[in-house]
């Protein structure tokens, strides 16, 4: 078992900066893969970021590159999500999730431990 518990969302302007955590719980942090997804309303569930168990490897969808970054701490059982430059289309709530199987996976299913999301909202 593991239980995420994401923060740091809010309320920003277009071209601010906002840092997510993830606090993780439960089985050992450094034994699975984490990645964040976000969702808007009415639209699917959308890849934003994967981190390989040991940090190490990174994959990041091309809507966010160069933008966003993923980073995690295993002595702080924590995940990161720097996002610098917001635009008003980065609005969504954001969730953390743990994958137990995979390196870096990109497809929302193959995760199996999710967080309860923090709305991130940009205004233009």
């Amino acid at each position: 078992q593991v239980q995420l518990v994401e923060s740091g969302g809010g309320l920003v302007q277009a071209g601010d900066s906002l840092r997510l955590s993830c606090a993780a719980s439960g089985r050992t942090f450094s034994s699975y893969a984490m990645g964040w997804f976000r969702q808007a309303p009415g639209l699917e569930r959308e890849f934003v970021a994967a981190i390989s168990r040991s940090g190490g490897s990174t994959s990041c969808a091309d809507s966010v590159k160069g933008r966003f970054t993923i980073s995690r701490d295993n002595a702080r059982n924590t995940v990161y999500l720097q996002m610098n430059s917001l635009k008003p289309e980065d609005t969504a709530v954001y969730y953390c999730a743990a994958d137990l199987r995979r390196f870096l996976g990109r497809d929302w299913l193959g995760y199996d431990y999710w967080g309860q999301g923090t709305q991130v909202t940009v205004s233009s």
